[in-house]
């Protein structure tokens, strides 16, 4: 067994004061936020239950991810107009251009921060 599995394996949660279980060993009846949310639930506020960890080989340090008991959790709030509403908005901030105010039709990198247009016209005057 590596040093890695003996770092990521504590069920009593003596080491890292909560339990902890090697990547993709943890019991049922308990999932990461994804986990919940494919399940269109969430952890509804409770505490966090235990966690899954693995070695990463590229940064060399350990990936966790945090874990709840489903049987607990509640259902997705569903989406009011409001939300819908905020979130168009924020999707037309996106895809408008600060340069031109155009809404370009997709959303604008943030690398740039400007549009295609307005970059090409930049790119041509230099």
């Amino acid at each position: 067994m590596s040093a890695v599995w003996g770092k990521c394996n504590d069920p009593t949660g003596a080491l890292h004061g909560i339990p902890t279980y090697p990547w993709r060993l943890a019991p049922e009846g308990l999932a990461t936020r994804r986990q919940l949310r494919a399940k269109g639930l969430r952890p509804g506020g409770q505490p966090i239950a235990a966690q899954v960890m693995r070695g990463n080989r590229r940064a060399g340090g350990v990936r966790v991810a945090y874990l709840y008991h489903v049987d607990r959790a509640k259902p997705v709030r569903p989406m009011t107009s409001r939300k819908w509403g905020a979130l168009a908005l924020a999707m037309l901030a996106r895809r408008t251009c600060p340069r031109c105010r155009i809404d370009v039709g997709y959303c604008i990198p943030t690398s740039y921060g400007i549009c295609g247009l307005c970059i090409a016209l930049e790119e041509q005057r230099t």
